[in-house]
């Protein structure tokens, strides 16, 4: 009986450890490069220009920008899902406060949260089917004046951006 106990609690710590050895390579590795493209955003106050970062597969959506110290105020991360579809995100393991709009397919701004709480659980949802969201610092939909029915300006959406600049 004492080798069986003995047996059982190595499995446990053998099972525990190798659990957090998997865990902390994806928080303590560098994100995979993604593909950066121009965007615009037309407002009341004139054109926006980002940078933004494209995940456009579902494991660069699932990462997102989490385990991120900080973004450039004029970067962001697109995330396209090919075609429009009520969208819910979490700032799990988010450490930057961002702002979020949801962009219908036709590149019109459907509803926007503003500074989503790092590390916050509940979810955030689009408030209609949309065919991305566009994440940017937390503040910067206020600094700029973006509002629900300005234009987002992106290939996805059939865009030349680098034309209004």
């Amino acid at each position: 009986m004492t080798v069986r106990l003995i047996d059982a609690t190595r499995r446990w710590f053998l099972g525990l450890l190798a659990a957090a050895l998997l865990a902390l390579p994806a928080a303590a590795q560098p994100q995979p490069a993604l593909p950066h493209s121009d965007l615009v955003i037309e407002t009341a106050k004139g054109p926006q220009h980002f940078t933004v970062e494209l995940a456009s597969n579902d494991e660069s959506r699932a990462r997102g920008l989490m385990f991120r110290q900080s973004m450039a105020p004029d970067a962001g991360m697109l995330f396209d899902f090919g075609q429009e579809q009520m969208a819910s995100f979490w700032m799990r393991n988010t450490l930057i406060p961002l702002d979020m709009l949801f962009i219908r397919a036709d590149g019109t701004i459907l509803n926007i949260h503003q500074r989503a709480i790092p590390h916050d659980e509940t979810g955030i949802n689009s408030d209609g089917p949309v065919r991305a969201v566009l994440e940017l610092n937390g503040g910067t939909v206020t600094r700029l004046g973006i509002r629900a029915g300005d234009r987002v300006l992106h290939a996805i959406f059939g865009d030349s951006p680098a034309a209004k600049r």
